[in-house]
């Protein structure tokens, strides 16, 4: 079962709803993107658990801004004569530390993100989108079939592809992880790094082992979805950029 590439006379209208959730999260994701990069370059460093500083390990750091493997601090000191006790200490240098904006700009975009995809997820519910386009269906579920699909995305397309419900293997099962796994992963993760939130649902703490293990799992998750986006964007390039866009944004 070869992925069906369709004629160039082929098209489809996208709904209204569809368009519109389209943008308002692409645009969303964009200012997330921004925001999350400049946050994350004044504290470069991700932990597993509940805390997490510059003092304690860290499971990595990323190698972005000055702040990253830095040096330099003053005599360390313990809040309470405790095992286990917060520890601090002075740097004794200037670090890079302006995300204020960053942070404000961070949390206003995930909204917009998750109140419009929520309504992307239960529109697609109950008009069948879903079902229709991207569950991929039992005869589907085949190795030989899989790996064919595969290799298709690597082969000079014959025709220009349209916005043709004909999705193959490959890409119902990446839409359908992005929707269903990425997209919630990166927006319970990033709930439960607000104290705001976690105060009121604890039990997001415990889902994710800690606030610092949220922020990890945050990042992991926004890395697949930039590299979903990057290819998303080559595969609409290769199959009719003008067609695509015009059916993304006329419907037609």
């Amino acid at each position: 079962m070869r992925a069906r590439y369709p004629s160039t006379l082929d098209t489809i209208r996208h709904k209204g709803w569809v368009r519109a959730s389209h943008w308002i999260v692409t645009v969303s994701f964009f200012a997330l993107a921004f925001s999350g990069a400049e946050i994350l370059m004044v504290h470069p460093r991700l932990y597993w658990g509940d805390t997490g500083n510059d003092l304690t390990p860290a499971l990595f750091e990323v190698p972005i801004s000055r702040n990253y493997q830095h040096g330099g601090w003053e005599k360390t000191a313990r809040f309470f004569n405790t095992p286990g006790s917060p520890v601090s200490a002075s740097r004794t240098y200037d670090i890079f530390n302006k995300n204020g904006w960053g942070r404000s700009l961070h949390f206003l975009a995930a909204w917009f993100l998750v109140v419009t995809g929520t309504g992307y997820l239960l529109a697609g519910l109950f008009t069948g989108h879903f079902k229709d386009r991207l569950w991929p269906r039992s005869r589907e579920f085949r190795l030989h079939l899989f790996w064919r699909d595969l290799l298709d995305h690597f082969r000079p397309l014959s025709q220009a592809a349209t916005q043709s419900p004909h999705y193959g293997l490959l890409q119902k099962c990446t839409y359908f992880g992005v929707v269903a796994f990425l997209l919630p992963l990166a927006a319970l993760t990033g709930l439960t790094m607000s104290p705001a939130i976690t105060a009121a649902h604890p039990f997001l703490l415990k889902l994710f082992a800690g606030a610092q293990s949220a922020r990890t799992l945050h990042f992991f998750a926004s890395v697949a979805l930039l590299l979903f986006l990057l290819v998303h964007v080559v595969m609409v390039i290769r199959s009719g950029f003008k067609r695509q866009m015009r059916g993304m944004t006329l419907g037609k």
